[in-house]
């Protein structure tokens, strides 16, 4: 059965960037053990500037010096720490990438990488657009990767990774995005969610372009009756290939939609497993294309390269000859 989403969206915003750090300053309060490296664009007046100002022995300040923070996120979890280490995204996976591979996921030790700001939501253009990092994590072993949804959803990776071994990374966008999920819901890392069933077609997404995957397929049931149904496939890593072949052997179409290049993310990765079994039906990816972004708001990018509800409905309209 699909997990119940909730369509009003324009009145339910949150925030993943400020829900990871309330999470975690729950979790200080009530005792859990764990240490907090972040780097210099964590605000004193943000939820994580809490834990900052009442938690000061277990907080680790790297400035902008991200490849350092990661090496000694690396050394904190071999002493025997849990370590939450928040750090801008576009620089994460870039500047630190010998860092994640060499000294977290070879040593197999257990930090969460918090990379803010994903995909085109930093707004800043091209050098802080983070649209191949998935591509990279998916290459290195040990490494576990998630993407939530919304801002309840990443409060659900941060309190579940506690008890999670290995290296993590969690992948959350800059801010203000709809919450998906109207009600509880039972979350196990590298198990998709279907958000919503469907016959038609399918689209296997994560992150807050959920959102705009939720909305196409609203848009294609009241303009053509169309029955699309919505995965959430909210780990990169270890991927759920059962839930992949479950859609494969509903539809002969299936789309995936993220924020992130088209090479070598969600994509990519689905693709990998349809060829595998010789997938005879329709299969495309939204995404970015082969190219540096334009400059414009998230909206705008989304909007520019067919990532947004409407694009994600014309391709379904492509797919399906309609």
């Amino acid at each position: 059965m699909a997990a119940k989403t909730t369509y009003d969206f324009d009145m339910m915003l949150s925030n993943a960037r400020e829900a990871y750090g309330e999470e975690l300053y729950k979790m200080a309060c009530e005792g859990k053990d764990f240490v907090f490296t972040f780097s210099d664009n964590v605000a004193p007046s943000s939820s994580a500037g809490k834990l900052l100002k009442e938690f000061p022995e277990r907080c680790f300040n790297f400035g902008i010096a991200e490849p350092d923070q990661v090496g000694a996120s690396a050394g904190l979890a071999l002493s025997g720490c849990t370590v939450f280490s928040q750090v801008f995204g576009p620089f994460l996976p870039l500047r630190a990438a010998d860092q994640i591979h060499t000294d977290i996921a070879y040593n197999d030790v257990k930090v969460r990488l918090i990379g803010t700001h994903s995909g085109v939501t930093a707004g800043g253009g091209p050098t802080h657009n983070d649209i191949a990092d998935l591509a990279l994590y998916r290459a290195i072993p040990n490494l576990t990767v998630v993407v939530p949804a919304d801002a309840a959803q990443c409060c659900k990776f941060i309190r579940a990774s506690m008890d999670y071994e290995g290296p993590m990374i969690i992948r959350i966008d800059r801010a203000g995005s709809p919450n998906v999920y109207a009600e509880d819901y039972e979350l196990t890392i590298g198990k998709a969610i279907e958000t919503l069933e469907g016959t038609d077609a399918y689209i296997i997404s994560c992150g807050s372009n959920l959102y705009e995957c939720l909305m196409a397929a609203k848009m294609m049931k009241e303009k053509h009756g169309s029955s699309i149904g919505v995965l959430d496939m909210h780990t990169i890593k270890p991927l759920d290939e059962d839930a992949i072949l479950r859609v494969a052997q509903k539809t002969d179409n299936i789309v995936t939609v993220e924020d992130h290049s088209i090479n070598g993310g969600l994509g990519g990765a689905v693709a990998e497993v349809l060829c595998e079994v010789s997938y005879k039906g329709n299969f495309r990816r939204v995404g970015m294309p082969d190219e540096f972004a334009v400059l414009g708001s998230t909206d705008d990018i989304y909007h520019y390269y067919g990532m947004d509800r409407d694009g994600i409905t014309a391709k379904l309209e492509e797919m399906l000859r309609l």
